[in-house]
């Protein structure tokens, strides 16, 4: 079976914190993620993914 290299993805938070529950307040933070417009490079693999859509209405992800 021939592996395919994840590409990268670029999150950035767009919302802050408040008001939201404690498995996506950890999953952010688990992203590298703290202060609203923070950041984060990582590869697109399907864990990486999964955490975002966890988060989707609070981050804006981008390929790069």
């Amino acid at each position: 079976m021939a592996t395919k290299k994840a590409g990268q993805i670029r999150i950035e938070l767009i919302k802050g914190l408040a008001a939201t529950l404690p498995k996506q307040r950890a999953t952010i933070k688990a992203l590298g993620l703290g202060k609203v417009h923070s950041s984060v490079v990582r590869d697109a693999d399907p864990v990486t993914m999964g955490m975002v859509r966890i988060v989707e209405h609070m981050v804006k992800v981008e390929e790069i």
